[in-house]
């Protein structure tokens, strides 16, 4: 293995996280941020408010994209298992 193909390994692992990570975390963010819009403009600081709308949000994200998150990761696993001989050299 040259540092090159582990490099390049590396990378490819990291943009799958991103990819995986990004929807769920900006479905969260958004439910996140119009939850505080909200307590601002009625005055209400109750913290455990936030805590239902964002969970909410993050189940309808894995819901709405689990079936291309399955996907990207049955290829990542699908390439790195059928290249096991080309990374043993």
């Amino acid at each position: 293995m040259t540092p090159e193909f582990v490099n390049s390994f590396l990378f490819s692992a990291i943009k799958l996280a991103i990819l995986l990570s990004a929807p769920v975390l900006l479905f969260g963010l958004v439910a996140g941020v119009l939850v505080s819009m909200f307590q601002a403009a009625t005055q209400i600081n109750e913290m455990t408010l936030v805590f239902i709308p964002k969970m909410a949000a993050v189940v309808v994200a894995m819901l709405i994209f689990f079936p291309w998150m399955m996907q990207l990761i049955v290829g990542f696993t699908r390439h790195l298992i059928n290249n096991i001989p080309y990374y043993i050299r």
